[in-house]
């Protein structure tokens, strides 16, 4: 067996191995690799400290539940993009495999841009009008929702109509009957 060292770390930096393969090298790799036993050693070490301040910091432990909410709310809005393929990676090589699994990225990037884009223009309005929004608050909020999108039926678009309601930067006007119904407008 090969040992571990500088020529794996290269072929990891290069794509030319994965983490797992390198990690699982180390494993297995004799008992006097030092590299082997020292990256364990450190592992566990980062891990016992990681631990360690989880269990005495509760706001730690809030901001590690928040981004635990946060990626599966973005996991939740794959699944619901997904949903026309019954949430299954359907074509039979692994090309074609591939392409569908980007489409589906490229597909919730673009969702969670919109939607970024669209709060921060909310965000604005509301601060124009004098309402403060604070950032912590929003430090909360996560783009990664489908709330926004209809998944079932037709929507018929009039382009030319639409295009007219853009304003000059190319923008549609946000919805002031929607904040006030959630309560964000007097």
């Amino acid at each position: 067996m090969v040992e571990p060292g500088p020529a794996r770390a290269g072929s990891l930096k290069y794509g030319q191995a994965t983490a797992s393969l390198i990690v699982g090298k180390w494993s297995a790799a004799s008992r006097q690799n030092t590299l082997a036993a020292a990256l364990k050693e450190w592992g566990m070490l980062r891990r016992t400290v990681h631990l360690a301040k989880y269990l005495s910091d509760p706001a730690f432990r809030r901001k590690i539940s928040r981004q635990l909410n946060q990626g599966e709310s973005l996991h939740a809005l794959r699944r619901d993009l997904h949903y026309a393929q019954q949430d299954a990676i359907t074509r039979p090589h692994l090309e074609q495999q591939t392409e569908q699994a980007w489409c589906l990225t490229l597909l919730t990037d673009s969702v969670v841009a919109w939607t970024t884009e669209y709060y921060s223009r909310a965000v604005l309005e509301l601060r124009s009008q004098g309402r403060e929004v604070s950032d912590e608050i929003l430090s909360h909020i996560s783009p990664g929702h489908s709330d926004n999108i209809n998944f079932f039926g037709v929507i018929n678009v009039d382009v030319e109509a639409e295009l007219a309601k853009l304003d000059t930067s190319g923008w549609r006007p946000l919805r002031p009957a929607q904040l006030r119904e959630l309560g964000l407008t007097p």
